[in-house]
């Protein structure tokens, strides 16, 4: 029992490193770009340069520890159905190459309005729209990674549910969380007029499962279920 907890709370800490990295990094953004208006972008880019590059490394680290997260939750939860586990895991790897890969727009933002070459060649204002272009690809790059953020909690949440080692609401939040994820994202590419205003809504179900899942790994770690615990606490497959 005592690795099983121990599981639970490296896999909770990890996953409240991807939680707090990812706000982060999306302060660092939300201070430094100014929607629609290029100059603007690129000058307090160029003003910030050092903040914006912390930015980047830090969605990196939220990257690798959203990866070891799922892998750490495999583990723990793969005594309840592998296929699904491995499903789990799978989502999770797509999402972190997406969020990878789109991390280069970030940086190539930075490079544009750092560079001296690049106004040289393609005028300020040139490079200016260019910086803005990148950071608006990040935004929407985000926004297809969101996809596996949702689908990842879909057997999360089923896992969490059937595996007793936590209260099954928080498993049917998760897997709410999942589907609101997917509404979010679907409402920002075909409706953006009502995508801010559905966000709340969409949204809230995962941002309430994730915390309080995140709370139960770490305060709580896990329980033992009232039938089967043998079998659980050893991981042993069915």
């Amino acid at each position: 029992m005592t690795g099983t907890r121990r599981l639970a709370r490296v896999a909770g800490l990890l996953y409240l490193i991807v939680a707090l990295t990812a706000v982060f990094a999306e302060l660092v953004r939300s201070r430094i770009v100014a929607p629609g208006d290029a100059a603007a972008t690129a000058d307090s880019i160029r003003a910030s340069a050092t903040l914006f590059r912390v930015g980047f490394v830090t969605d990196l680290v939220q990257a690798t520890c959203f990866l070891l997260t799922a892998m750490l939750l495999y583990q723990l939860l793969r005594h309840v159905n592998r296929p699904v586990a491995a499903a789990m895991v799978t989502f999770v790897a797509v999402s972190v190459a997406i969020m990878c890969l789109n991390s280069l727009s970030q940086l190539a933002a930075l490079l544009l309005a750092t560079g001296d070459r690049y106004p040289s060649a393609l005028g300020q204002a040139g490079s200016d729209a260019l910086v803005l272009l990148f950071t608006d690809l990040r935004h929407d790059g985000f926004l297809i990674a969101q996809l596996f953020f949702g689908l990842w909690l879909l057997p999360l949440g089923y896992l969490v549910v059937r595996s007793g080692y936590v209260p099954k609401v928080l498993g049917v939040l998760l897997a709410a969380g999942g589907v609101g994820y997917l509404v979010d994202l679907f409402a920002q590419f075909l409706a953006p007029g009502v995508a801010d205003r559905l966000a709340p809504f969409a949204l809230a179900p995962a941002t309430i499962g994730e915390v309080a899942f995140v709370t139960w790994l770490l305060v709580k770690a896990v329980r033992v279920p009232a039938t089967g615990s043998a079998r659980l606490l050893t991981g042993t497959t069915p």
